[in-house]
């Protein structure tokens, strides 16, 4: 989810894979909103809102803990260790169905990392857990010959809110949620992700990133640092979104290699949660 993003690059990743696909992007990164952009839908006109569902019990990892998830859920050692819910979890998890409690959530301990960064302002921090892994996982790559820059990291409530009523007025709501996450629905307010660039500064937030050495090189060995990409390849219908090699999001060495090891991809079958590909 890109806030920084210049023009429309990342959540203008707004045609996937252009014109072969023929498929409107669902795109978890947020560029600056769009002064003038033609609807591309024949949307609904409902109102724009930003809600939450009530409070509820915090929910923790369990195995088997939903009938309809398509994978189990974590390995029987890893199980209840964090809590779904909590946004100072490192397991909790934002999506179209599951927005943040509270919505102006506001991690207690962001920090800049001591990174390559292309970013500025609030796009240039993270929580300090996942800073740290991200300074070892950089350093690691530097040292594998691969370049890799923060291009964005946290984002606030208030520029979501910003972000998002740009599009709905641009585009009416309907096209504006293919392009842009509803207030508080976004990974990156809780710290624990982040986008990555290239040194080369090659193919940012574009379908091409994918073949550019720093997201080959995520892609590899994110999983020794403690990271997933968030939003694979074909399984934006779990998700919400399509591809997005340049979304980075901390879970921890031991969760992110039992994914990997167990041929996991997306963090709703992991946990045995529901499926996410639009708001209810």
């Amino acid at each position: 989810m890109c806030y920084q993003c210049g023009s429309s690059t990342r959540r203008s990743f707004t045609r996937f894979l252009a014109a072969g696909a023929g498929l409107t992007v669902l795109s978890a990164c947020t560029p600056e909103a769009p002064k003038v952009v033609p609807s591309s839908s024949a949307a609904s006109s409902s109102p724009a809102a930003v809600t939450d569902s009530p409070g509820a019990t915090p929910e923790v990892a369990t195995v088997g803990s939903s009938p309809e998830a398509p994978s189990p859920s974590p390995s029987a050692t890893l199980a209840r260790q964090f809590s779904l819910d909590d946004p100072t979890s490192q397991w909790v998890i934002v999506n179209k169905h599951r927005p943040l409690k509270p919505a102006d959530y506001v991690p207690a301990d962001l920090v800049r990392p001591a990174v390559a960064i292309s970013a500025a302002g609030e796009a240039a921090l993270l929580n300090s857990t996942t800073a740290a892994a991200a300074e070892a996982m950089f350093a690691a790559a530097g040292r594998d010959g691969v370049a890799m820059v923060l291009a964005s990291g946290y984002r606030s409530y208030t520029t979501q809110v910003t972000t998002y009523n740009g599009y709905v007025a641009a585009r009416g709501q309907a096209d504006a949620d293919t392009a842009s996450a509803r207030p508080g629905h976004s990974e990156h307010q809780t710290g624990w992700a982040f986008d990555i660039g290239d040194g080369g500064g090659a193919c940012s937030f574009q379908p091409c990133f994918a073949d550019q050495p720093a997201a080959t090189w995520a892609k590899a060995n994110a999983n020794r640092f403690g990271f997933v990409v968030r939003y694979p390849w074909m399984l934006h219908p779990i998700t919400g979104y399509y591809y997005e090699p340049w979304h980075l999001r901390y879970v921890g060495v031991e969760a992110a290699t039992d994914m990997l090891n167990r041929g996991i991809g997306t963090l709703e079958e992991y946990f045995g949660l529901e499926a996410a590909p639009g708001y209810p």
